[in-house]
């Protein structure tokens, strides 16, 4: 007799390993996003593909940030960011803010605005959401940030980016017909 898996203990059900997991991510394909922040314990920035939507009611998303993360400290006590969705463009400038590039050199690679709650909105993003954060839950290594979009920019000027498969691809737009 074989019992349905909400019946197993937790110990037979054998855990996914770490690179299985790993592996078996790089086939879901996500936007590409430069999280920013800017307050009283400095400006910083990473990038990041773990963000998605939460609900409309009120506008709210969802950030992971690795606690080991060296822009980390910088994220929780400034309480607001910008999630600025990158174009096709950016390839480059995600790749700055995803390695070890000085702060300082991150930022001096793009042009950057200033909304609401002050986190830098990189200009000709397709999309920044400012938000502030308004709950934090930890899941194993990571803070779930949960984020209330206080204002959105967008662009409708280029096309977007997605990482699969462990590299970038763009996306073209398709036109639409009047």
């Amino acid at each position: 007799m074989t019992l349905p898996l909400k019946d197993l203990p937790l110990a037979e059900l054998a855990g996914v390993e770490k690179q299985a997991f790993r592996d078996a991510m790089a086939h879901l394909g996500s936007a590409v996003n430069i999280i920013t922040t800017d307050g009283p314990a400095g400006r910083a920035g990473f990038t990041a593909s773990a963000v998605c939507s939460v609900t409309d009611t009120p506008p709210t998303l969802l950030v992971c940030l690795n606690r080991s993360a060296s822009v980390y400290p910088i994220f929780e006590q400034n309480q607001v960011l910008c999630v600025n969705t990158l174009s096709d463009l950016h390839e480059s400038l995600s790749n700055l803010f995803g390695g070890k590039t000085p702060m300082e050199a991150r930022f001096s690679a793009a042009q950057w605005l200033t909304m609401a709650t002050g986190s830098p909105a990189l200009q000709g993003a397709l999309t920044s959401f400012d938000c502030r954060v308004s709950q934090v839950t930890q899941v194993g290594t990571h803070d779930v940030l949960f984020c209330e979009v206080i204002d959105i920019l967008r662009s409708d000027d280029s096309h977007g980016l997605v990482y699969f498969d462990r590299r970038y691809h763009p996306l073209m737009r398709q036109k639409t017909s009047a």
